[in-house]
């Protein structure tokens, strides 16, 4: 097989850029961190044609102008790897604006051949790419491709690998003209960097002076850690400011910017881009977001959106929840007869079978609820989302750009933090960056989903969509109203202005909500088999051990013994039926003093003194510790405990009715819990990725902040909701 070759994968956010990467690479990717940053990076493998190449998934950006951490990780990919081939993702119905990164990639001197994504609405639409003229003027491969339905995909690799093997690593940046006075400054400026070497070895010297004159802040300092050329090339760039400011009133990046736009604008000029002879008609886009992002409209049908899809899931998943709950049940018995009494019986049906069981038993609820969120994320609804929150969100002290966190956090329930939290990356305000890390984690993430699941299924079984809904609305408040708080108190600062893209509607294939609601439903799966199996048999340990004292179990056992002989000597009929069940009582008895003389039952017990105030008894108490380490855990851990804590062989099957048919686990209690679950502390994952992301110090204060706020909140639900 011939060597191996690096491709890189560029483009606009919202291009289609990622599905090109899922077309092309299928399974065969991971994902990492780019060194030294804690942006994530995406790999994979493609094989065409005897040649196994390795390509890499940029974060999405608009420039070669490092704003942020992703734009900064993917320029230093490109400049520091300089990979074989660049492939450029350009939305075709956005043509202008997407060839602005390819002119500053070809300026750069990267080997680029051109992806025309989403050919197909372009042709809906009425128009008409020459991309074969485009290729010839810009002297490179085009093209055409459909990433959704695959289309063009084998071409584009061919394509790139052709033009590697031509360019044969040879990077030849492009020279544009930016008129007299910005081409005199860039001539002087690149002759000296030339004549000093002044990092030749990583940058093409042209770009490098371009990037002084657009006062790129990161090349500056890289610049400055250099030598003294840097010097020189500062005071250049700032003498051509002052210049420009004083004849044109502008600056420097504005007149490079205008330039690189006449150049596209030049091109397409040429016949690049045309109508066909069809009148030209609205697009569908533009009259839908006439409705969808109307002022008063808009965000009704928003609130119309969440709360039928919530209706549709609890409808669908309904009956395979049932089954699959039943399933875990006889498998818990089959074991259970299987083995013999003792502590490998009680590890496999009380620690593991009951509690993974219990997580996996929402499995079917996940796969809709996904299916269906991954519907609004690729027909392009949720931009709207985020578009019609801006206004709110800045009246929270937070950025119109900090929806998407939360979204991708949980904001449409099934999300996750640990990338909510590094989605912050994108806003460029530290101290709204930081409000929004904070207060992300309240959002209803698919580790939370179980928890909240078993509530309403125990409690309020009659409406479930509507209170699924109406928790997903309190999370949305928890974390705005915990924002403005911080930002009032030990962040403050105001809010800065929000731009964003609003992406054309597409409609979804099948083949890719499948692709992924699956690798999401497997994430979950997975983590079940293996986090919350862990801290499940951690958890039972700790609910197990040391048991009860010696003379304890002695008078338990005796006393059993005394019963069952008394049954025994007795025909049927009532008597004996009574015998039998209060032997049932004291086998109870036993198994709750079991678990309360446990390491866990010790230290719950212990924190009731305080969580009473809140309703919650021991139980809840060990659940919620576990909830630390993951929040699926604390379904796991009640299920371990309740079935360690019930030896009746007449008790409710499923977790759910056996919360309900506890006595000490009232719906106010219920409502109490699922205030602190939306609150408390994240799991640990999420605690470690906000402090790699800010710092442990601002870990810290989420663990206790939230822990201590949840409580109260908790608290005063409980009062009210008994009250009532």
């Amino acid at each position: 097989m011939s060597p191996s070759l690096t491709f890189a994968l560029a483009g606009n956010p919202n291009c289609g850029k990622t599905t090109l990467f899922n077309a092309l690479t299928g399974a065969r990717q991971h994902v990492g961190n780019y060194p030294g940053v804690t942006v994530e990076k995406r790999e994979g493998r493609v094989l065409s044609a005897g040649r196994d190449v390795t390509l890499v998934d940029l974060p999405g950006m608009y420039s070669l102008t490092a704003y942020c951490a992703d734009e900064q990780a993917a320029r230093t990919f490109l400049v520091e790897e300089k990979p074989s081939c660049v492939i450029d993702v350009v939305d075709a119905g956005t043509l202008e604006r997407g060839l602005y990164l390819t002119v500053q990639l070809l300026e750069l001197g990267a080997p680029v051949v051109i992806a025309l994504n989403m050919m197909d609405e372009v042709r809906r639409r009425g128009m008409v790419l020459d991309t074969g003229l485009l290729a010839r003027l810009l002297d490179l491969p085009v093209v055409e491709t459909v990433a959704r339905v695959g289309e063009g995909t084998d071409t584009l690799v061919r394509e790139a690998l052709d033009y590697a093997r031509a360019r044969r690593g040879q990077w030849k940046p492009l020279e544009l003209s930016y008129g007299a006075d910005v081409d005199r400054a860039l001539l002087a400026m690149q002759a000296r960097i030339e004549a000093d070497r002044f990092l030749v070895d990583r940058f093409p010297a042209r770009w490098l002076a371009l990037k002084y004159l657009e006062n790129d802040e990161d090349v500056r300092a890289l610049g400055r850690r250099a030598g003294a050329t840097a010097a020189f090339l500062e005071e250049s760039a700032a003498a051509l400011a002052r210049h420009v400011k004083a004849t044109r009133n502008t600056f420097p990046e504005a007149v490079i910017s205008d330039y690189r736009y006449g150049f596209i604008a030049s091109l397409l000029r040429r016949g690049v881009l045309r109508k066909n002879a069809s009148p030209d008609r609205v697009a569908l886009t533009d009259a839908c977001d006439r409705v969808l992002t109307h002022t008063v409209a808009g965000p009704v049908i928003m609130l119309a959106v969440l709360f039928g899809m919530f209706q549709l899931t609890f409808l669908v998943s309904s009956y395979p929840m049932a089954w699959l709950e039943a399933g875990f049940g006889l498998l818990g018995d089959t074991v259970g007869a299987l083995l013999p009494e003792g502590l490998l019986r009680s590890l496999a049906v009380s620690g593991v079978i009951a509690g993974v069981g219990g997580v996996l038993g929402f499995v079917p609820l996940i796969c809709v609820m996904f299916f269906l969120l991954s519907c609004l994320e690729d027909l392009g609804y949720t931009a709207r989302m985020a578009y019609m929150l801006d206004r709110v969100f800045r009246a929270f002290g937070l950025h119109g750009a900090s929806v998407m966190p939360f979204i991708i956090s949980g904001g449409i329930p099934g999300g996750c933090a640990v990338p909510g939290v590094m989605a912050a990356r994108t806003l460029r305000s530290p101290k709204e960056r930081l409000a929004t890390i904070l207060s992300a984690p309240f959002m209803a993430c698919g580790a939370k989903i179980p928890v909240y699941l078993l509530l309403i299924a125990a409690f309020f079984p009659e409406h479930p969509g509507l209170v699924m809904f109406a928790v997903t609305l309190a999370s949305w408040a928890a974390a705005l109203g915990v924002a403005r708080l911080w930002r009032s108190t030990v962040i403050p600062g105001a809010s800065t202005p929000f731009l964003m893209e609003l992406p054309p509607y597409r409609l979804p294939t099948l083949r890719g909500l499948c692709v992924h609601t699956f690798e999401r439903a497997w994430q979950y799966v997975k983590k079940a088999g293996t986090v919350v199996l862990a801290i499940s048999i951690v958890m039972w340990a700790a609910m197990t051990f040391p048991g009860l004292p010696a003379a304890r179990q002695e008078a338990f056992d005796a006393k059993r013994l005394e019963l069952a002989a008394a049954r025994d000597t007795l025909p049927e009929g009532e008597a004996r039926t009574a015998l039998s069940q209060e032997i049932d009582a004291l086998d109870n008895v036993r198994a709750e003093e079991a678990l309360r003389a446990s390491l866990a039952g010790r230290l719950g017990v212990a924190l009731t003194s305080v969580s009473r105030l809140a309703g919650f008894d021991w139980r809840v108490n060990i659940a919620l510790i576990g909830g630390l380490a993951a929040k699926e855990v604390v379904v796991s851990t009640l299920g371990t405990a309740y079935d360690l804590g019930e030896a009746s062989p007449d008790a409710p099957e499923t977790l759910s009715a056996r919360l309900a048919a506890d006595p000490g686990f009232t719906p106010a209690v219920a409502l109490a819990l699922l205030a602190f679950t939306i609150l408390y502390a994240p799991c640990f994952v999420t605690v470690a990725v906000m402090a790699r992301e800010t710092h442990w110090k601002w870990a810290s204060f989420a663990v206790v902040a939230n822990t201590a706020l949840g409580f109260v909140v908790a608290v005063a639900v409980f009062r009210i909701a008994r009250a009532w």
